[in-house]
């Protein structure tokens, strides 16, 4: 509060209009030099036939011309000069869309980890889980039947389609999920 008093004093009724937001400083900028060498270090070595990525040129950067530059500003400077074409194998994983199922119990998702007990014994640890929701339901303990029953959709509702975590697809017959190996 003090310092827009004393501004007030100094300036009067024109330190009541509001101020720019902007930054002082922008670490992530470059300069108009750099920039320009950045552009020019990629069509010399794309012209050589050297690798002209982000890393290279960061690399000539550092040891020939003494200008430290991260390798994500390269990257982000040489995209806004559409020197990089975009490849759609590399898209950002935040781009994928997730399959989430319309209604509950329509399909389900199991997973399996296999863990060897303390006294030797082999244990299959089974996750379900509901392409709906995502709280996960357990099924009782057993030795590792071929036939595994499921409480779940005995107490709820017939399931659809079981996806396993490998690609597999378990078929459901009323009740009882038969699993294939």
């Amino acid at each position: 509060m003090s310092k827009l008093v004393a501004r007030y004093r100094a300036e009067g009724e024109a330190a009541l209009e509001p101020r720019s937001r902007c930054p002082h400083t922008s670490p992530n900028a470059i300069d108009a030099d750099t920039a320009e060498l950045i552009v020019r270090l990629r069509k010399q070595l794309t012209e050589q036939g050297l690798d002209a990525g982000p890393d290279t040129i960061t690399w000539h950067l550092k040891h020939h011309h003494a200008r430290t530059v991260s390798r994500a500003t390269v990257h982000r400077h040489l995209t806004r000069h559409g020197l990089i074409v975009p490849d759609p194998k590399k898209r950002p994983r935040s781009s994928y869309i997730r399959f989430q199922a319309a209604q509950p119990n329509e399909t389900w998702q199991a997973d399996s980890t296999h863990y060897r007990l303390a006294g030797g014994t082999d244990a299959e640890i089974l996750t379900w889980l509901d392409d709906h929701a995502t709280p996960c339901t357990s099924a009782p303990t057993r030795q590792s039947p071929p036939r595994l029953s499921w409480p779940p959709s005995a107490r709820w509702n017939t399931v659809s389609p079981v996806h396993l975590a490998g690609g597999g697809l378990v078929a459901s017959h009323g009740h009882r999920i038969l699993e294939t190996y």
